[in-house]
């Protein structure tokens, strides 16, 4: 796995500095957040970030919101929900609003490894063939 940057978005701090914590040993360059008004705002400042691991239940704008938000300025930064209080409703919202999984808190950290492993790789295929694409049309253009 190639090293990944990850946005952690929750406003518990104790589990924002200790999941933080347990993926950086994990070889993830993480950036932290602790409202949906700070992950934008990081998102603006840091165009490396991947993957954005974001709690669904936030104060103020909540984690659906933000996934919006995210969604709208930056649609290939993909998006893992975690919540303690998962509803078929707000897992169904996630989804239908670009989340690529959804996952229950506490979860386990090998899978939430694997779940940002395929989040990123979806990423970076998808910008591949926005690159692939771009070359094409420069390279056709000087047929002309």
């Amino acid at each position: 796995m190639t090293l990944c940057n990850v946005l952690l978005v929750d406003d518990e701090t104790a589990f924002v500095e200790t999941m933080s914590k347990r993926l950086i040993k994990r070889n993830l360059a993480i950036s932290v957040a602790y409202n949906g008004n700070e992950a934008l705002q990081q998102l603006e400042k840091n165009h490396n970030v991947e993957v954005v691991i974001l709690d669904v239940k936030m104060p103020g704008m909540d984690g659906i919101e933000t996934l919006k938000e995210i969604k709208k300025h930056y649609p290939l930064v993909e998006v893992i929900m975690l919540t303690g209080h998962a509803t078929v409703e707000s897992a169904i919202d996630g989804m239908k609003w670009g989340a690529h999984d959804y996952l229950m808190k506490p979860c386990e950290i090998d899978v939430l490894m694997i779940k940002v492993d395929e989040a990123a790789s979806k990423k970076r295929r998808q910008e591949e063939r926005i690159a692939e694409a771009r070359i094409k049309e420069i390279t056709s253009h000087r047929a002309y």
